[in-house]
């Protein structure tokens, strides 16, 4: 399976499935992408699926904030990538918006384009739209008409326009600021009005007001939903965060860059760092600009400059590659951070691995596992007797560094612990006279018996390493002091414990295997 199912984030967002040529095949979007990921490897009968399955090589995930978002963010990477396997959104369909007119007396409408208006959305469900809408000219009267008509028409009689354009002394401005605060979102006040009308008319049973009452602050909640990935700009800007792991004894650090092309999230890029240090980000900037589109705007973090000066000369420096004026901006509200903090909030997605930090929290551990080592030992037929250790370093498997050992100190076969003592021994005593980086956990393929074995080498070097057995019968985790803990086989943590196992188990079996060849030779 191309894609690690366990370490694909619960978040609403959306996912992007790439094929060998990492070419984008398939975009979708999901309330939990965990659950959707998953199951597009289920048994189906579906040959769509089956053959976009075979075709994915890996994925990409953007995280958002709500489910709304995220099929917004679906909408537009579609429209960008036009993946193969998509068949809706690749039309001409866009979202429809609430706008307000630039006339002398504006008038509110749905569109789909973003022209010559104030623009607010957009909406992703028309019902909604049209709720707020008719709320909009039931509370600010505002115009509907496409042109302006000599006289009155009818929504003036029935007190839902002013009638601007006949009653040149009303200060029709007012009204449309009014909307146009309310269109923003500064909803709470009416929002609470309408919660007291629909609880008065519930007790009077007048049921059909109090629905509308519902629908409308339904409608306003929807509006409330700020739409971060869709913000209407004539210009295109980068937002560039970075994320550090401080408290980690293996310092990372994460940057995250999204791609914004007139106001929409178009993309977005990963990169890690190992040992990062303290002007990495300002070198990021630098070196990343000198060899990519650099946009209008770059919007960051963290305040890597130290002076209004040196962020004037950095400025400088990518406005020359630009061909014109770059601007660095550092928000600290409004839209702006919050693009920064949906930025931070993928970073830290690829810096805290969920996994790992499950396993810190259960098994108590000082330091999030990111090294583990896992021992077992073989004895086929009591000859031959071997042992094995694999090295995951962030989850995968680093097989430069597995080691395999021939016994040297058991005389009987049979003496599993005594073996056991002894490769651990071998092992961490070389770590230390090399002074070389010791795991952050060790995990004994073996019940109390080889957990306490490998516990008295440890002690002997005077190490304190976090140390647990994983017995195959059962599959509980043994603890030093003789207690076990039961989790769920099929959790992520239990997942990761036993393939780190297995990979052991059969390291140990093949080395002894291919000893025993060797002796019938």
């Amino acid at each position: 399976m191309p894609i690690n199912l366990q370490s694909v984030p619960t978040d609403p967002g959306a996912y992007l499935y790439k094929d060998k040529q990492d070419n984008i095949i398939y975009v979708g979007k999901a309330k939990n992408l965990k659950k959707r990921v998953t199951s597009y490897f289920r048994k189906t009968d579906s040959i769509k699926t089956q053959v976009l399955v075979k075709n994915i090589n890996k994925a990409e995930f953007i995280i958002v904030d709500n489910e709304v978002e995220a099929l917004l963010l679906e909408n537009k990477l579609i429209k960008k990538h036009k993946p193969k396997y998509n068949i809706h959104l690749k039309d001409s369909k866009t979202y429809a918006y609430i706008a307000l007119s630039k006339d002398k007396f504006p008038r509110i409408y749905s569109t789909r384009q973003a022209k010559n208006a104030t623009i607010f959305g957009p909406y992703t469900d028309g019902y909604s739209r049209k709720q707020v809408i008719d709320l909009s000219v039931k509370l600010f009267k505002l115009r509907t008409c496409r042109t302006l008509p000599k006289r009155a028409c009818l929504n003036f009689y029935i007190n839902l326009c002013t009638a601007p354009c006949v009653k040149k002394d009303i200060n029709y401005q007012d009204q449309v600021d009014r909307a146009i605060e309310f269109l923003k979102g500064k909803t709470s006040p009416i929002i609470k009005q309408l919660k007291v009308e629909m609880k008065q008319a519930s007790s009077l049973q007048k049921y059909e007001v109090a629905l509308e009452k519902r629908n409308q602050i339904n409608a306003i909640e929807i509006l409330d939903q700020k739409q971060k990935v869709d913000l209407i700009k004539s210009y295109d800007q980068n937002v560039v965060v970075i994320l550090n792991n401080n408290a980690s004894k293996n310092k990372k650090a994460i940057i995250t860059l999204f791609s914004i092309k007139k106001g929409v999230i178009s993309g977005k890029k990963t990169f890690k760092f190992k040992d990062p240090y303290a002007s990495l980000f300002e070198d990021f900037i630098k070196l990343y600009y000198s060899q990519n589109y650099v946009p209008s705007e770059i919007i960051i973090n963290n305040k890597f400059y130290k002076s209004t000066k040196q962020k004037e000369t950095i400025e400088k420096y990518l406005s020359n590659f630009r061909g014109n004026k770059v601007n660095l901006t550092l928000p600290q509200k409004g839209d702006k951070k919050k693009l920064t903090d949906l930025a931070l909030k993928n970073a830290s997605y690829e810096l805290d691995d969920k996994v790992l930090l499950e396993i810190q929290e259960k098994l108590n551990l000082p330091t999030l596992p990111n090294i583990i080592e896992c021992f077992d030992i073989s004895n086929l037929a009591h000859t031959n007797i071997v042992a094995g250790m694999t090295r995951w370093v962030d989850r995968k498997a680093d097989k430069e560094n597995y080691r395999k050992f021939k016994i040297r100190s058991v005389i009987d076969k049979n003496d599993d612990f005594q073996s056991m003592r002894e490769v651990v021994y071998r092992r961490y005593k070389r770590l230390v006279d090399e002074n070389e980086q010791m795991p952050d956990l060790i995990i004994i393929d073996g019940g109390i018996g080889q957990v306490n074995s490998a516990l008295t080498s440890l002690k002997i070097l005077g190490l304190s390493i976090p140390l647990i057995g994983l017995a195959k019968k059962e599959e509980l985790i043994i603890l030093p002091n003789g207690d076990s803990l039961d989790y769920d086989n099929n959790s992520p943590m239990m997942l990761y414990l036993r393939k780190i196992r297995n990979s052991v188990h059969k390291l140990a079996i093949g080395y002894n295997r291919s000893k025993r060849k060797i002796v019938e030779k």
